[in-house]
């Protein structure tokens, strides 16, 4: 496989590589991108050589982003924010640059689908005849159908700056992304460092894994909001409206009062049940809510005028696989991560600067 795709980096041009890889971001499948190719550029190659160079540039960017060859060209200075606590009305704030990190699952390969396929082509081959090539070692797949992958994500206030990046890997891979890409954006200089995460406890312990001089962390309110509707139902309902007011009112007191004020709602709100099961339901929310008190801090985290809102790091979760993503699409996991890597390079503003290293290369 290393011997073909240096081949095709020997054949075809670096600006035949990069409309490969523009093309193949929209494209439904590398039959569809290879069919663009041609009637946009006259080039024909086929989907399968189309494949292995897309994934070749995607395991070079990874490898550009680990080795400091392809930080953003933004840092703190550009991040600054609009807002009171910069002293004067409308002028320059502090510098801001949030942490966001979230996981989601892709369709992958399970090594048992591999090896069915693997004896339905000896099949084919039996009945073919003659002699064929030997075929090539079988590729482990993975062992599950679907298979968590990491994002992480620094952006500034209006989300005009960005930083992304994924991995195949667990939860302490990802944790190591942050830090990485911390170092990349200078996230250590700005001056208001918030991560604003889903209150998953993996995120909050890698980010002290990590040292990460985050100045505040915030509980995403939309995640809060789903597990105030959890119990809610069980007590209420889908939709009973007394259910969907009570639920109203606890977020209400969460955003604008605080924990406090949060935690004695509840604790007096489950006093008043009498079900087990509605009393367990309650103390659920009571535990999530205690064990993340400093997160749900949100009239100070607004007073400074800082999001509650995960949105930037979700909406990273559904546009970075979403080549990857769809019906019948399953991949190997090294190779779903380094299409995914375009897309994040793609999000973070560098593409250009990598296109433009690429060319030089061969100056």
């Amino acid at each position: 496989m290393d011997r073909l795709l240096d081949g095709a980096e020997a054949t075809l041009s670096v600006g035949v590589r990069e409309l490969c890889c523009l093309l193949n971001r929209d494209a439904a499948s590398f039959d569809r991108a290879a069919q663009n190719l041609l009637r946009t550029t006259d080039v024909r190659i086929s989907a399968e050589l189309l494949r292995r160079v897309v994934e070749s540039e995607g395991r070079q960017v990874l490898a550009c982003c680990d080795d400091g060859r392809l930080d953003p060209q933004w840092g703190p200075e550009q991040c600054r924010t609009t807002t009171p606590s910069g002293g004067q009305s409308g002028g320059p704030g502090p510098s801001r640059i949030y942490l966001g990190c979230d996981g989601f699952t892709t369709q992958l390969v399970t090594h048992a689908e591999k090896a069915k396929r693997r004896i339905g082509v000896r099949h084919k081959r039996r009945r073919r005849g003659g002699r064929c090539r030997t075929l090539p070692r079988l590729k482990r797949g993975a062992d599950q159908k679907f298979k968590e992958f990491k994002l992480v994500t620094f952006y500034d206030e209006p989300g005009e700056h960005r930083l992304v990046s994924v991995t195949r890997q667990d939860h302490h891979a990802a944790g190591r992304l942050m830090r990485r890409d911390a170092r990349r954006c200078s996230f250590h200089d700005a001056e208001q460092r918030p991560a604003v995460v889903d209150g998953g406890p993996w995120i909050v312990n890698q980010i002290d894994r990590q040292s990460l001089p985050v100045t505040s962390v915030v509980l995403d309110f939309y995640h809060l909001g789903e597990n105030v509707h959890k119990p809610r139902r069980c007590c209420w309902g889908e939709d009973d409206p007394a259910g969907l007011a009570w639920a109203g009112g606890v977020l209400h007191a969460a955003k604008h009062q605080g924990y406090e004020a949060l935690r004695d709602e509840l604790v007096g709100w489950r006093r008043t049940l009498r079900a087990p099961a509605k009393r367990r339901a309650a103390d659920l929310l009571i535990n999530y809510v205690t064990d993340r008190r400093e997160m749900i801090r949100y009239p100070q985290f607004i007073e400074q005028g800082l999001q509650i809102g995960s949105g930037p790091t979700e909406s990273q979760c559904k546009q970075v696989p979403r080549r990857v993503k769809g019906r019948g699409k399953r991949w190997d996991a090294d190779n779903a991560e380094a299409v995914m890597a375009l897309e994040a390079m793609e999000q973070s503003g560098l593409s250009q600067p990598y296109w433009k290293q690429c060319a030089s290369r061969l100056n």
